[in-house]
């Protein structure tokens, strides 16, 4: 679903009348979403800034034919959030706080996959497609339509790469924060096959971190790929200390597992052009005259 994204898809704002589902609503809505629907607890709303509010995913979907939908609630909200979007039959869920019990995500990810929906979060900044829609709190500074496909563990860090790329006069295709959690939807392994799928998307950006294997479990599935469009990275957490958390819940080191060094390794062994900075990455792809 996610390469057919675009202005056209109908999203439900899950949570749509607390502070950050109505901030966020409203930066989404500028950009060019098709927010056709929000839902909320309060029984007294009916609408918010012209988007009609209903009780739950099922009366939401059942209005507006939503098909797509980004939940603006807590962590302890989040899985009773999914499960009601899964109920709704909605094929896209975007959760982006960060901290979800471990035991809630493991459940989520059971009932996304046995649904054959996507999941993408929690502790996403959200997805872009540039030029056409986001979803979460991506910076609209850093999004312009190109040929680059990003895939990024970090917000930040993506969206300095992000600006960087469009100060460069480079554009995105397509932009994915797979979170930071160390259980999460989709993974970066996952994003392989859909981006080197996509017509608009010529090379791909991986902004990876410290902790866990996904960067390895990437080059793994890369070298099983074969040949396919450039592959760009950055890995963040060089001087991450062993035992402790750095930013994310998932950024975390003990011994030889997960460091910047095996990552590199296993990604330039599937010939991926890893860089120890932005600005080293940035230049490169410029060059590349993509």
């Amino acid at each position: 679903m996610i390469a057919t994204l675009s202005r056209t898809t109908p999203v439900v704002v899950q949570g749509i009348s607390g502070r950050m589902g109505r901030v966020h609503t409203a930066n989404m809505r500028a950009y060019g979403t098709n927010i056709v629907a929000g839902t909320a607890t309060r029984t007294d709303l009916t609408d918010i800034d012209g988007i009609p509010v209903f009780p739950d995913c099922a009366a939401a979907v059942a209005a507006t034919g939503a098909i797509a939908s980004i939940a603006m609630v807590p962590p302890a909200e989040i899985r009773a959030a999914v499960f009601e979007a899964l109920d709704a039959n909605i094929r896209l869920i975007v959760t982006i706080a960060e901290g979800v019990p471990v035991h809630d995500a493991l459940a989520i990810g059971r009932a996304v996959r046995t649904a054959g929906a996507t999941w993408i979060g929690p502790s996403t900044p959200g997805l872009a497609v540039p030029g056409e829609m986001k979803l979460g709190f991506l910076p609209d500074a850093a999004l312009r339509p190109g040929p680059i496909a990003i895939m990024s563990k970090s917000g930040t860090l993506s969206y300095e790469i992000g600006w960087r790329l469009a100060q460069s006069g480079l554009g995105q295709s397509l932009w994915i924060g797979v979170g930071g959690d160390p259980v999460k939807g989709l993974r970066f392994a996952d994003l392989l096959a859909p981006f080197q799928s996509h017509p608009a998307t010529q090379a791909i950006i991986l902004v990876g971190e410290v902790g866990g294997d996904e960067e390895e479990q990437f080059a793994a599935a890369l070298t099983q790929f074969g040949p396919t469009k450039p592959v760009f990275a950055v890995i963040a957490g060089s001087e991450a200390k062993e035992g402790v958390a750095m930013g994310h819940a998932g950024a975390l080191t003990f011994g030889a597992t997960g460091t910047v060094t095996t990552k590199r390794a296993a990604l330039e062994a599937a010939g991926v052009k890893v860089f120890a900075t932005m600005a080293g990455l940035v230049s490169e792809v410029a060059r590349a005259r993509l």
